[in-house]
């Protein structure tokens, strides 16, 4: 972190050097001062877009709102001017910014205490909002009051419950009411940015905390996540999301769809059923045995026990059968590939060439 901070420094003394002020602001400052690693780095300034561009040229490149990416020494960072932000839209995003010069006025903007402590190039700290304090106590407290900045901006909600999760810090408790009583405007937030919260906490070693929260501030329903109080944790994030039912609701790639929709299809069955074992990818096995409190590492033994794992491992092919039999309908060539697939795997018949052979045609001659 020492390398990154050093880097970080030379940014802000640049900007400085052309008359300005500038701090490192946010989660970066939180977790130098928690001693934790973070190479996400934000940077506040009384400079505006135009003059950081004079700054750093092409280096930046900015957008609406006055927030600019530099990225510099192959490091990336997010700048942006101070600022007041009024009128919120949709519980959401801001309708009205305003550059200001006070950095006080920028920092109230922010959500939590511990997030608005600001680090100057000679590493010292700016904590008007006793930040510091809060993270000893570890507490997540809201600057101004809780109720009026949730109805700003829901994904507050999820950010202060991501963060109890992660730090392991308690909500403080006007923090907690005004979850409570605000849970509903998750609701407005896009699927996109509740299951990026959701993850960071489906993925923290302290996600029974995070369920127990979700669940006691009633967010649950709201968030649209069934079964929730009966998850059954598992190794992997994509079987945390098969248990709550949310493929139809939540954005997944093709692939993800595929292996949830192919676990819950295995709710019932025998996971060790030879047949159930070769028509299922082990990933999916496992899974399933996962959810179900079944030792994966049998399914996979089991898994690895078998003769054959797909067709293409029958010693005999499609093209040999249908010289063999001398006869091109797709459908018989099929049903006898199915039928000796089901006598290999049931060790009824052998899985080499001459004995299948033997068998296809006192079979199917």
């Amino acid at each position: 972190m020492l390398f990154i901070l050093n880097n970080i420094v030379g940014v802000l003394k640049k900007i400085e050097n052309a008359g300005f002020k500038a701090y490192i602001v946010g989660g970066f400052v939180r977790d130098f001062y928690l001693n934790k690693e973070n190479s996400d780095v934000d940077i506040c300034t009384s400079a505006k877009p135009s003059d950081l561009r004079k700054i750093f040229g092409d280096n930046i490149s900015l957008d609406q709102y006055g927030s600019l990416i530099l990225t510099e020494n192959n490091n990336k960072y997010e700048i942006t001017t101070f600022r007041r932000e009024s009128k919120y839209l949709d519980n959401r995003h801001p309708t009205k910014v305003k550059f200001v010069n006070n950095l006080k006025t920028d920092l109230k903007r922010r959500d939590f205490t511990m997030n608005a402590i600001c680090l100057t190039s000679d590493l010292n700290y700016i904590d008007i909002f006793k930040g510091r304090e809060d993270i000893n106590k570890r507490l997540i407290r809201m600057i101004g009051k809780p109720d009026k900045r949730l109805k700003e901006d829901a994904l507050r909600i999820l950010r202060a419950i991501r963060f109890s999760v992660t730090l392991d810090f308690e909500l403080e408790e006007n923090l907690k009411t005004a979850i409570k009583q605000n849970s509903h405007l998750v609701n407005n937030l896009s699927y996109f940015y509740k299951k990026k919260e959701l993850e960071k906490i489906f993925l923290s070693p302290n996600i029974k905390k995070g369920i127990e929260l979700i669940l006691d501030l009633g967010l649950d329903s709201s968030l649209e996540l069934k079964n929730l109080e009966k998850t059954v944790l598992t190794s992997s994030l994509i079987g945390i999301w098969t248990q709550l039912d949310v493929t139809d609701i939540y954005p997944f790639s093709s692939s993800e769809v595929y292996i949830m929709k192919a676990v819950k299809k295995l709710e019932e069955k025998d996971l060790n059923d030879v047949h159930i074992l070769y028509n299922n990818q082990l990933i999916v096995l496992k899974l399933a045995a996962e959810i179900r409190k079944i030792d994966p590492n049998i399914i996979e033994a089991n898994y690895n026990k078998l003769p054959i794992h797909n067709s293409s491992d029958i010693e005999i092919n499609y093209k040999e059968i249908e010289d063999m039999l001398n006869d091109k309908s797709s459908n018989k060539i099929n049903d006898i590939i199915k039928d000796i697939e089901h006598l290999i795997l049931s060790e009824k018949i052998e899985n080499k060439k001459n004995i299948l052979i033997d068998y296809i045609s006192k079979r199917y001659n």
